[in-house]
């Protein structure tokens, strides 16, 4: 059960396994930093701690972007596109955003 708000609960659209795609913005340089999974759960701690939180299908547990790096994530706005699909996730990133070091996801392998 999760403690997030019913209005914005009801206006998202989840996969199958119950989870929205959330895109990660650099707050300053608007680079797109990574891609992360959500459910309701993250997203209330996410809105309520301030903290980019993400449910890791891997491990199939919550983590904090962060908490083990010290890379860490202030977020500062949260948007639902037109669609309710995919959110966006502005922050402001201390450290590299990829667990590659690399300063986003997407520096490494450019194919255009």
């Amino acid at each position: 059960m999760s403690s997030l708000d019913p209005a914005i609960a009801s206006r998202l659209k989840r996969d199958a396994s119950g989870l929205v795609p959330a895109v990660v913005q650099d707050a300053a340089t608007r680079d797109v930093l990574m891609v992360g999974w959500m459910d309701d759960e993250a997203l209330h701690r996410t809105l309520t701690t301030g903290q980019g939180t993400y449910w890791s299908r891997s491990r199939q547990a919550y983590w904090v972007k962060g908490e083990t790096s010290g890379h860490t994530q202030a977020v500062r706005e949260v948007r639902l596109d037109c669609d309710g699909d995919t959110l966006l996730v502005v922050v402001e990133q201390t450290g590299p955003a990829c667990h590659t070091g690399d300063d986003t996801c997407f520096d490494a392998d450019r194919l255009l």
